[in-house]
């Protein structure tokens, strides 16, 4: 069996928007990509080689982690080797980038399946999904999917506020917040531009929102969709992803349900998506994918929003799930961190400040409590995941 070669690309989802081979990433998400490179270490099987944008800070990593796992230096590699690749996700960009430096294009997806991986990963899916949930109990959540500006306005008048969305667009970004009242020109360019460029626009009603969360899903080689296990995530007010809490599969549940929905309407959505999924994804897409929901207070009930966005790619919630079930004890609770700093020193300066909490391992070497760099930290560092914890 050929090695696998791990890759955190997080401009994924713009290279896919943009979707010509020649997509030009911007400084700042190029920097992130850098400096989170190590990420998928804490993911990928122990035998596969993790591809980082900088071999000098190998050492620095390793010293690092060094009181809680011992990594080979020989895992980490800044060439393109012949492997197969494991992306966060593929788009013609990172298949233009490893075909130019010399990968075997066997190990390469072609136009057909590229295509195939971004017509899954457009907004446009949530409206089919949706409308083959709507029958469980304890559900809310409409989208539309207007391929004209009058269609948009229509909809706004029928719910006085929506959120519109590009079909394809990075995490927290390509939204609009609009009201009645705050109809303008502005916001005529930025849906006649999304229309132009992307077919069509998303407009979603406002739900008053209480937890975000998201069930994780493994399509398999051989066909097969499966539930990965549950994640539960915090934002900010733009849509950012801020981090996960690191807890077992069954503390979530019992956290969601803590809110007044009922056990059944979460087992019920699973099992509709495990359905759905099965045929929308099944044959045409391998790896983890997620899909984000929510739990909503709307017209005095608690109701599950199941299907706000699909992520057809690796996400930072199966990452925390993988991270918890892999490296943390059971009855320990934290948080799955990436942290943004503006300058040089923040960093470093956070990570010794963090480092005063010192790892506690059980018998099986996991985590108990404390705090985990999961990527190296330098003075130059700008973006730094960690994990913190306690029991």
């Amino acid at each position: 069996m050929k090695k696998q070669l791990y890759i955190f690309n997080p401009w994924h989802d713009m290279a896919l928007a943009n979707f010509t081979p020649y997509y030009k990433v911007s400084a700042e998400i190029l920097r992130m990509s850098h400096d989170l490179s190590f990420l998928p270490a804490w993911y990928a099987p122990d035998d596969a080689l993790i591809h980082v944008a900088d071999s000098s800070t190998v050492e620095t990593f390793r010293s690092q982690v060094a009181g809680f796992k011992d990594f080979s230096s020989e895992r980490f590699v800044s060439d393109t080797v012949s492997c197969e690749i494991r992306p966060w996700g593929w788009s013609p960009a990172l298949v233009h980038m490893f075909s130019a430096g010399g990968a075997d294009i066997s190990f390469l997806p072609d136009s057909a399946s590229l295509d195939k991986i971004r017509y899954l990963s457009g907004r446009q899916q949530c409206v089919e999904v949706l409308s083959q949930l709507s029958s469980v109990d304890g559900v809310c959540g409409k989208a539309f999917c207007c391929n004209k500006l009058e269609e948009v306005r229509m909809h706004l008048e029928a719910n006085g506020n929506l959120i519109l969305k590009a079909p394809w667009s990075g995490s927290g970004r390509g939204l609009y917040r609009v009201c009645r009242q705050s109809w303008s020109a502005n916001v005529e360019g930025w849906i006649s531009r999304i229309l132009r460029t992307q077919g069509c626009v998303m407009a979603e009603p406002i739900y008053n929102k209480v937890c975000d969360f998201a069930m994780e899903f493994y399509s398999s080689p051989e066909g097969t969709v499966s539930f990965a296990g549950y994640s539960l995530f915090e934002t900010d007010d733009f849509g950012n992803y801020k981090q996960n809490i690191l807890m077992s599969d069954s503390g979530i549940e019992e956290h969601l349900l803590s809110f007044g929905i009922q056990s059944a309407t979460l087992h019920d959505v699973r099992e509709r998506l495990l359905e759905i999924f099965s045929v929308m994804v099944s044959g045409y897409y391998t790896g983890y994918f997620g899909v984000d929901m929510m739990i909503c207070s709307q017209n005095g009930e608690i109701l599950v929003h199941p299907c706000v966005e699909i992520n057809m790619r690796m996400n930072m919630g199966v990452v925390s799930r993988i991270i918890f079930d892999r490296h943390l004890c059971p009855s320990s609770r934290g948080k799955f961190v990436v942290e943004h700093y503006n300058s040089d020193g923040e960093a470093l300066a956070k990570h010794e400040e963090l480092s005063v909490f010192h790892l506690i391992k059980d018998d099986n070497d996991r985590i108990v409590s404390g705090y985990l760099s999961l990527t190296p930290v330098t003075e130059v560092t700008r973006y730094h995941a960690y994990v913190i914890c306690n029991q």
